[in-house]
């Protein structure tokens, strides 16, 4: 796309993965009218380095990522083969908006993506639970002590 780049001036199909001339990202919101539509919106969070930047279909492709994304959010971390395109050769070494914008959702989750792409090579049905309970599953809890003894409520008088 030539000249400045403008989320709420972006197709929706182009929206999700962009980055504003002014440096924040372009996130897709759906709204319900007749029915569910999408907007194009600029969010508060501030790409480094990346200002006017419309991700390539390329890249796209390469990182597993869908365009009709709605919102910015970690929960694709947790999904084992999200993580394979993730970290993927292609996607770490050619797409840096990409990998950005999950290394910081990763970061917010308490997880260093360059380890969680190490564990996801290393054993890839583990690698974000893993991260996520530090290795270590709790232990069952015992029935007597989670039992809570509650009055009964009195009939409503009439």
């Amino acid at each position: 796309l030539a000249g400045d780049v403008i989320c709420e001036s972006l197709p929706t199909d182009l929206c999700s993965f962009a980055v504003a001339s002014s440096g924040k990202r372009c996130v897709l919101e759906n709204y319900m009218n007749e029915q569910v539509g999408y907007t194009c919106k600029t969010s508060e969070v501030v790409v480094e380095g990346l200002p006017g930047h419309v991700e390539t279909d390329d890249c796209v492709y390469s990182c597993g990522v869908d365009r009709r994304s709605v919102g910015i959010s970690s929960d694709a971390l947790m999904d084992n083969g999200f993580t394979a395109w993730l970290c993927s050769p292609d996607c770490q070494q050619k797409c840096p908006n990409i990998v950005d914008l999950y290394s910081n959702l990763a970061a917010g989750e308490g997880v260093h993506l360059p380890d969680l792409c190490e564990k996801q090579m290393a054993n890839p049905h583990r690698s974000m639970v893993e991260f996520l309970s530090s290795g270590v599953a709790p232990g069952p809890v015992p029935v007597t002590d989670s039992l809570v003894e509650v009055p009964a409520i009195a009939p409503a008088a009439f």
